[in-house]
């Protein structure tokens, strides 16, 4: 098993990948790619965290310029989530993380315009809030 002992940096940066792609409307996960370097590196939670974080908020932030290119004029029936980001605006987007729904959340709050900076700071927090569970729950 000498292959899989690869480097912390090399874990970190293939998480950072893994975490981003996650985040576009491209199918995975990342939340095995996470326990897989803390099982390695535990000592790399809090950098693992912060990688992880931003790149699944930039693959989040992706999805919400390819909704933001989308025409307004355009008539989106397949995001059945557009009422709901319509409804609550950016905090929605605590969600963004979420199977299924999170990307179409994205695209949702693209397509409606919504200000950039307060849904990156609410994807950020639910993504962030997502990994630092399942590294706590690791820990058991």
């Amino acid at each position: 098993m000498d292959w899989l002992n690869i480097s912390a940096e090399a874990g970190l940066w293939g998480f950072f990948a893994s975490s981003f792609l996650a985040a576009t409307l491209l199918p995975g996960g990342s939340e095995l790619v996470l326990a897989g370097v803390l099982k390695l590196h535990p000592e790399q939670l809090w950098p693992a965290l912060l990688l992880g974080t931003l790149g699944n908020t930039l693959g989040g932030m992706t999805s919400y310029a390819c909704g933001r290119w989308l025409p307004k004029w355009q008539k989106i029936d397949a995001l059945a989530q557009q009422q709901r980001v319509s409804d609550w605006g950016a905090p929605i987007l605590l969600l963004a993380w979420t199977p299924i729904i999170g990307d179409a959340l994205c695209v949702a709050a693209g397509w409606l315009r919504l200000r950039i900076g307060p849904c990156a700071v609410f994807m950020a927090i639910g993504k962030f809030a997502r990994y630092w569970l399942i590294a706590i729950a690791m820990q058991w």
